[in-house]
C-alpha cells in the first residue's frame, strides 16, 4: 500500500515536470475554416465549441498520439488535397475519423484514415476483398475521399455542411435541409453525433495549429518521422507468396505488410491482372 501511495504521489510531480497543465483554451470569437468564418456569438455555438475544446484537452493519450502522427500523415495527404482542389483544412476530418491512425477500424467496419465503409469504398472505386483493401492505401483512399468531398461540395456549396455529410451521409443532410428549410448544416437540428462532429472539426483545427494552448508541449523530435521507401516495385503478375517476395526484395513479410497496409494476405492472386505499386521498405 505504501508503494502504491508513493507511486500515486509521483504522478502529479511527473506531469509538473513535463509542464503539462491541460487547461482548455477559451472559446474564440470565430474560427475560419476552409475560407468560411464560423462565429461563436450564439450561446449554443459557444457551448458546443467549449465541449469539444475540453474534449481535446482531456483525452491526453489520443491527443498526444495525433500530434505525434501528424507530420507523417499530413506529409502524405496534404499534397493530394491540394492537387485535387480540396481546402487543406479538410485534412482534420481524418483526425476526428481515425485519430490519424492508418490502421483504424471502427466497430461498424469503417476502415483507414478516412474511415470508408465497404459500400462507400465500392462507390468510389476502391478495391476491397480478402487479399486487397485499398481503404488502407493512403494515396488511393485520400483520392477517394477527395471525390466524395467534391461531390458533396457541388451539392451543398459550403464546407461545414460537407463535413456534416461526411458523418451523416449526403442523403441524410439533404433530407434535413429540406425538412427544416435551411441551407447550412450549422442551422439544423441534428443527432448529437453529427451536431458535435462539426464543432469537433473546428476544435481540431485549433488544436493542431496551437497544441500548447491546450497544454501539450511537443517538439519536432517527438514527431514520428516520415518513412521513405527504399524503392517501389510495379507488379502486374500474381504473387503466390508475399513472404518469398519480401525476402527476394531484401526485407521481411512483416516489414512489407507494415509498409503496404492494403495487402491483407500472404499472397496476391491478382486474377484481374491489375497493376499494383508495392513499397519496399
Amino acid at each position: 500500500m505504501k508503494k502504491l501511495l508513493f507511486f500515486l504521489f509521483l504522478i502529479p510531480l511527473a506531469l509538473h515536470g513535463q509542464d503539462l497543465h491541460f487547461k482548455a483554451p477559451r472559446v474564440p470569437d470565430y474560427v475560419v475554416f476552409a475560407g468560411d468564418t464560423v462565429r461563436m456569438d450564439r450561446l449554443d455555438f459557444r457551448e458546443r465549441m467549449d465541449r469539444e475544446l475540453l474534449s481535446f484537452t482531456n483525452m491526453h493519450t489520443n491527443s498526444m498520439l495525433m500530434l505525434k502522427r501528424s507530420r507523417r500523415v499530413f506529409n502524405q495527404v496534404v499534397p493530394i488535397l491540394k492537387a485535387q482542389g480540396i481546402p487543406e483544412d479538410l485534412k482534420y476530418l481524418m483526425a476526428i475519423e481515425s485519430n490519424l491512425d492508418p490502421t483504424a477500424v471502427s466497430v461498424a467496419g469503417a476502415s483507414g484514415l478516412w474511415q470508408f465503409t465497404k459500400a462507400t469504398a465500392g462507390t468510389y472505386h476502391l478495391e476491397v476483398n480478402a487479399e486487397v483493401d485499398e481503404r488502407f492505401h493512403i494515396e488511393k483512399e485520400t483520392k477517394a475521399a477527395c471525390d466524395f468531398l467534391k461531390d458533396a461540395y457541388r451539392k451543398f456549396g459550403d464546407w461545414m455542411t460537407v463535413a456534416a455529410s461526411y458523418n451523416a451521409g449526403q442523403g441524410g443532410i439533404t433530407a434535413r435541409l429540406s425538412e427544416q428549410k435551411q441551407t447550412s448544416a450549422l442551422e439544423l437540428w441534428l443527432t448529437e453525433e453529427t451536431s458535435r462532429y462539426m464543432f469537433r472539426l473546428l476544435a481540431c483545427k485549433l488544436f493542431f495549429e496551437n497544441p500548447a494552448a491546450f497544454g501539450f508541449q511537443i517538439s519536432p523530435t517527438d514527431m514520428y518521422p516520415v518513412r521513405r521507401p527504399r524503392k517501389t516495385v510495379t507488379v502486374k503478375e500474381p504473387i503466390p507468396s508475399l513472404v518469398d517476395f519480401a525476402i527476394s526484395q531484401g526485407t521481411t513479410y512483416a516489414a512489407l505488410r507494415y509498409a503496404n497496409l492494403w495487402l491483407k494476405d500472404t499472397k496476391l492472386t491478382n486474377k484481374a491482372g491489375k497493376t499494383y505499386q508495392i513499397v519496399i521498405p
